[in-house]
């Protein structure tokens, strides 16, 4: 697979997790009456990118964010020399589908834009929860998200079925963080909505770029090291079959 289909595909899927995710919070959550609340949102996220693993995992891994790219490469599965062009389509992408949610919300009468679901720390925290709250939380939750990741792609892992446990698992942690952060464990889908918020969205930017990209480097190292399958004594390792599913990386003729 060429990269450059890979990167387009990058792009469409978080165009569409930026889309589907925020989109479900800032039309949909507080919605009168029919509000889907937190835990709509939270599937809203887990169902973006469940349904992008399947339509373009094949394609590009479906990262579709920075941190998944960066614990990626920390752990083996994935070139670094296509991280940056990952990471510059990925940021492209999700501001196509903040500007994309942009134009249909401003459409409502007497709309005012808020923190468009922004992520934020102190008093931009839905809980008020404090920085250093809020970067554990973010370290954390990435963390474990790469590690499902990394374990559900393993070669001895059941074949055909990460996808639902990348995307649940995504469904948990959103529950888990939105009253903390409004939930990131993505620099891309946080870069999205500051760009149109400005002020506070983007002078928080720093840790929803910084605690993700750490929880993905320890995710990557820690899997690598204690559970990553190692070769038998005597038996030579063969570099042109990657000990995982396709999905986490390039197709294997990248």
């Amino acid at each position: 697979m060429k990269l450059s289909k890979s990167l387009f595909a990058e792009f469409f899927g978080t165009a569409w997790l930026v889309f589907g995710g925020c989109g479900a919070a800032v039309l949909a959550a507080a919605f009168p009456n029919l509000g889907i609340g937190y835990a709509g949102v939270a599937l809203a996220f887990g169902l973006t990118l469940l349904t992008m693993c399947y339509a373009i995992g094949h394609i590009s891994g479906c990262h579709i964010n920075p941190a998944v790219s960066i614990g990626l490469v920390v752990g083996r599965r994935f070139p670094i020399g296509h991280l940056l062009p990952y990471i510059v389509a990925q940021v492209c992408g999700g501001f196509v589908g903040s500007a994309t949610l942009y134009v249909i919300a401003r459409g409502k009468p007497g709309y005012v834009l808020g923190d468009f679901a922004a992520n934020g720390y102190g008093l931009h925290s839905p809980g008020h929860y404090t920085m250093q709250s809020c970067f554990v939380a973010e370290m954390v939750l990435t963390f474990f998200f790469l590690f499902i990741i990394l374990g559900s792609t393993d070669v001895r892992a059941p074949k055909g079925f990460a996808p639902l446990a990348i995307g649940l698992g995504l469904t948990l942690i959103h529950l888990i963080g939105i009253p903390v952060t409004n939930l990131s464990v993505n620099p891309a889908r946080s870069t999205a909505p500051a760009l149109f918020v400005h002020g506070w969205a983007l002078s928080q930017l720093w840790l929803f770029w910084l605690a993700p990209a750490l929880g993905a480097v320890l995710a990557g190292l820690v899997y690598r090291v204690f559970f990553a399958e190692k070769p038998a004594p005597g038996v030579q390792a063969v570099p042109a079959k990657p000990a995982y599913e396709p999905l986490p990386g390039t197709s294997a003729g990248d």
